[in-house]
């Protein structure tokens, strides 16, 4: 998977959610952890883990940013904390996170991110590479591919108008002479 818009949260239910497919009135789910499907109607609230950050002093922090934190902290393992300690949550998430906004983000939202992580890491759905690491591989492979598709574009428009210009003078003349 190249990114998180696949994997859904959904208000009021536990857990994490694969979208499988789309309806006339909603999407199909997966659960990661049961792997039952279902259908989720547009009126439930539905998160995709791309569109989801965390609150900080400077302003918001995407999640895979901090799954990333995550993952290097715990060198690839699942988070040992135990999230029914709060303060060890708490602890733990401000050394990740040091300029986390307190006011705004609740133990609630840290276990979320604590337990989707290990849900993610376990089913091999986590994405370690930045995407700073993709827009360098895409423009590379974009710089390499096109280049000569593009001169080829160029030579044929500018062929066009100098057709269409030759068409122009001919009407003209053509259109003098029977007006003589």
């Amino acid at each position: 998977m190249e990114d998180y818009k696949k994997i859904l949260a959904i208000s009021g239910r536990p857990g994490l959610y694969k979208l499988i497919g789309q309806m006339k009135n909603g999407v199909i789910a997966e659960s990661l952890d049961t792997g039952k499907r279902f259908p989720v109607y547009v009126s439930e609230n539905i998160s995709s883990l791309e569109d989801i950050s965390i609150y900080t002093e400077d302003g918001e922090l995407a999640l895979k940013e901090i799954f990333l934190k995550i993952n290097a902290e715990t060198k690839g393992k699942a988070v040992d904390v135990k999230v029914s300690d709060t303060a060890k949550l708490k602890t733990y998430f401000e050394k990740l996170v040091p300029n986390y906004d307190k006011d705004r983000v609740y133990t609630s939202d840290i276990k979320k991110v604590i337990k989707w992580f290990n849900t993610l890491l376990e089913k091999n759905l986590l994405i370690l590479k930045k995407e700073e690491e993709k827009k360098e591989k895409k423009a590379t492979t974009e710089a390499k591919k096109p280049a000569a598709k593009k001169t080829t574009t160029k030579k044929k428009a500018e062929a066009k108008p100098k057709a269409v210009s030759k068409s122009k003078a001919t009407t003209k003349k053509t259109s003098s002479k029977t007006a003589k």
